[in-house]
């Protein structure tokens, strides 16, 4: 491990000897660099027939994300399971209220559970980090309710060195930006539809065929306003003319770009949190 620091070896120790006192795994698995770093070490350590994970193909998680998932597990030899959440049925998340990811993680655990009946000695676990706990997260009530586990909170794990441990340990998508669930980019209140998420899907798709990797479409009902990296501004700003009708013909009258840029959770600002 000569490539990390002493407490980032201290933390990957903490992480396999977590694993090996365990008898198996069910990762809830989205994709993303966090559950993906778990279900990595979860089958180093506890070998392939150990572990499961786990991924709804529901319609707020992006079709390249669901196809990454699974080539994610092919690359690596570890057993996959797709089940179908159907929370956006659910008028506690479809209406979007404030908690929306508590709704979300229910369904989500819920469905976890009939996995863990068929494997009654494997844990549940999820990929949130120590630095979820600081955030608003209104699924980690979900979790504990649940009692799912998050081995890396537990060997106290932040967002910086789930990068890091990834790059060391090869993962193919250490460095993949962000990809919430596609309803985070409704403003809360606003009902969600499977015909908004396409939308969004469908913008944010264009962006990155112009080559914007880190990308955000916030839908307003008729008007979407894109957000990407405040350096990339300039150059989205000099082709906005061809972004912008690429993106009105998913179904858009108005695209705005946010000056400000791409800013994770910006429509969390608008939350009153106790």
């Amino acid at each position: 491990m000569d490539n990390l620091t002493p407490i980032l070896q201290d933390k990957l120790a903490c992480m396999e000897d977590w694993f090996r006192k365990r008898k198996g795994s069910i990762v809830a698995f989205s994709g993303g660099i966090d559950s993906a770093l778990v279900l990595f070490l979860a089958r180093k350590t506890q070998g392939k027939s150990n572990v499961i994970g786990v991924i709804s193909h529901s319609e707020s998680l992006k079709n390249k994300d669901f196809e990454q998932a699974k080539d994610f597990c092919r690359r690596f030899d570890i057993s996959l399971e797709v089940i179908k959440t159907r929370e956006i049925n659910d008028e506690q998340y479809n209406q979007n209220p404030q908690n929306r990811c508590f709704f979300c993680k229910q369904h989500l655990y819920r469905e976890l559970q009939a996995v863990k009946e068929k494997y009654p000695l494997f844990d549940v676990l999820n990929g949130t980090n120590y630095d979820d706990l600081g955030d608003y997260r209104p699924g980690l009530q979900a979790a504990a309710n649940y009692r799912i586990q998050s081995p890396m909170v537990d060997c106290e794990i932040t967002k910086e060195d789930i990068r890091l441990l990834a790059r060391y340990l090869g993962l193919p998508n250490w460095n993949k930006p962000a990809s919430p669930c596609l309803s985070s980019r409704i403003p809360y209140h606003q009902v969600i539809t499977a015909e908004k998420l396409e939308q969004i899907e469908r913008a944010e798709d264009i962006l990155n065929t112009f080559g914007f990797k880190d990308v955000r479409v916030r839908h307003y009902g008729s008007s979407a306003r894109i957000e990407v990296s405040v350096d990339e501004l300039p150059r989205l700003h000099s082709i906005s003319d061809m972004v912008t009708e690429q993106i009105k013909a998913v179904g858009f009258e108005q695209v705005w770009i946010d000056p400000e840029g791409l800013v994770s959770g910006k429509l969390n600002r608008s939350l009153q949190i106790p």
